[in-house]
């Protein structure tokens, strides 16, 4: 009797031991799938800023092509 309460103590001790290790890998997992979630969202506000970016400096451009043909025309 002693050898089976011995024996399901030993088992019982041996899956609650293995879940903490399923459960620390699940969170591993969760982690790097947040750190991939970040990275997107990183990229994405980056190509946004980018996109600002070129819109802004196309404007100015322009301002200075308009700007060069004004001054241009005051002088003829």
């Amino acid at each position: 009797m002693k050898r089976i309460g011995a024996f399901l103590l030993l088992a019982a001790l041996s899956v609650a031991g293995s879940m903490p290790v399923h459960a620390q890998r699940v969170s591993v997992e969760e982690n790097a799938r947040q750190s991939r979630a970040a990275a997107k969202r990183q990229q994405k506000m980056l190509k946004k800023a980018d996109k600002k970016q070129r819109k802004a400096m196309k404007k100015y451009e322009k301002a200075q092509r308009k700007a060069a043909k004004k001054s241009s025309r005051r002088i003829r």
